[in-house]
């Protein structure tokens, strides 16, 4: 397994990349500086994609945006998992708090999701109830 590294600042990597177009080798600057030679051509490549001059990639912005969906798109499933189970347990008469709707997601008795999974559980609670008496 390689190392890993906090990556390097923003402003490092452009100065890189400019040695680059500069006509300084990567081979060169990474016997100078830290990041391999590898590391250095995947940046100037990166900027190209930015700058629009290459198409064999996602731009920098395209990452980021789909870096948020899937994360976006994990929450959501999260949620609609626990109004299910939790609209199905209600069908059946249960009246349920929040915490035995977490325990019905998870499964486990006394052992809630962490604080990040589920942010806002009172407001999923009452979903779940809204959820169930429209049914």
């Amino acid at each position: 397994m390689g190392k890993t590294r906090k990556p390097y600042p923003l402003k490092f990597r452009q100065q890189m990349v400019e040695l680059v177009r500069a006509g300084r080798t990567p081979e060169a600057l990474a016997r100078e500086f830290e990041p391999t030679a590898q590391t250095i051509r995947n940046w100037v490549a990166q900027a190209d994609r930015d700058a629009g001059c290459r198409n064999d990639g996602l731009t920098s912005a395209e990452r980021d945006e789909l870096r948020r969906l899937r994360r976006e798109v994990r929450q959501l499933k999260l949620e609609r998992e626990i109004l299910a189970k939790a609209a199905g347990r209600y069908r059946s008469g249960e009246r349920l708090g929040t915490t035995e709707i977490f325990e019905a997601v998870e499964g486990e008795p006394g052992r809630l999701p962490c604080c990040h999974d589920v942010p806002a559980a009172r407001i999923l609670h009452e979903r779940a109830l809204s959820v169930a008496e429209a049914s």
